[in-house]
């Protein structure tokens, strides 16, 4: 089977380092907009931001967060996001800078983890976090209902919890789940009543590839998955890659030039058409690696190959 080869382009985000340290999370909030989240501001920061792009006018608004945040999704409610940041969920109001937690203690019983990546469905939050180390499978999966404001733990033993995805199929809901230093891709049956999952089936096994599976997001017909590949090393460029989820195969790859470390993808309505924006790291590179791959840590965009009409992005009902 032939792979269809796309190259990326970088956006003019900033050349700051603190912003390009650890970028993750883009998701649309309108036609040619879309938000990210800058984890930390770098190896010893404590702190991150939310940050929100606009590719008409190329500028970038970037407000800090009380802590290091996993990921922001838009909510119904204008200039409000929810945020999970460090061990909380909670609400963040971009024109007031004001963060009002409305769910804390997130893996209390275990020690330096923080929340990670994690998706929005309907009045629900799944979502994972991270081992500081990424060592010990000590880090959770979790499911926070809306409907009653609980947080239930899926799972307890992840060590880094990144791309997710829902899919319906058979009358169920399938979660698709990655926990990166598997290198596979699972999916569990979802039952948001009972608070559980089902057992794993694995979808992608990824052991054999160099580069680590990170954020991932399905195609609009939900046939495929669109995962981004960490490759801790130096390389000429990044994969983000699309997997055709009956068969396994690779079908696509967008390169993005001098950034091996891609963090995670997302489809951004623009002019028309359906842009895949994707963010890359800085993160573990060496000074050496960095003057090499040059490109690490900016945001890229290229064209994404599906239609963009009656496609939008869920929001987070509130």
């Amino acid at each position: 089977m032939v792979v269809e080869v796309v190259e990326a382009v970088p956006l003019d985000v900033s050349d700051a380092d603190a912003l390009r340290y650890l970028p993750e999370g883009p998701y649309q909030i309108g036609e040619g907009q879309f938000s990210w989240v800058a984890i930390q501001h770098g190896a010893d920061v404590q702190h991150g931001s939310l940050n929100r792009y606009d590719l008409n006018a190329g500028e970038n608004v970037s407000l800090d967060l009380p802590g290091r945040p996993g990921f922001a999704f838009p909510c119904n409610t204008e200039n409000r996001f929810v945020v999970g940041c460090e061990r909380s969920l909670g609400f963040f109001d971009v024109s007031t800078g004001d963060w009002q937690p409305f769910c804390e203690g997130v893996d209390a019983d275990v020690s330096n983890t923080i929340i990670n990546d994690g998706l929005a469905y309907e009045d629900n939050l799944v979502f994972g976090t991270k081992d500081l180390e990424f060592k010990t499978k000590k880090a959770g999966l979790y499911l926070y209902r809306g409907r009653d404001e609980k947080l239930i733990r899926l799972r307890d033993d992840q060590i880094c919890s990144n791309g997710k995805a829902t899919l319906g199929e058979d009358g169920s809901l399938w979660l698709l789940d990655i926990d990166s230093p598997t290198r596979k891709v699972v999916r569990y049956r979802l039952d948001i009543d009972a608070g559980t999952l089902g057992e794993p089936e694995v979808v992608l096994d990824l052991s054999d590839d160099a580069a680590v599976p990170d954020g991932a997001i399905l195609t609009p017909d939900a046939s495929g998955l669109i995962v981004s590949m960490f490759l801790p090393e130096s390389a000429a460029y990044g994969q983000t890659r699309l997997y055709e989820l009956s068969s396994g195969q690779c079908q696509k790859v967008w390169r993005t030039p001098l950034s091996p470390q891609n963090t995670c993808p997302a489809l951004v309505q623009h002019q028309g058409t359906l842009k895949l924006v994707i963010t890359t790291a800085v993160e573990h590179m060496t000074p050496a690696d960095q003057a090499v791959c040059t490109g690490a840590g900016r945001i890229f965009v290229a064209d994404s190959g599906f239609a963009s009409e009656g496609w939008q992005p869920p929001r987070f009902d509130a």
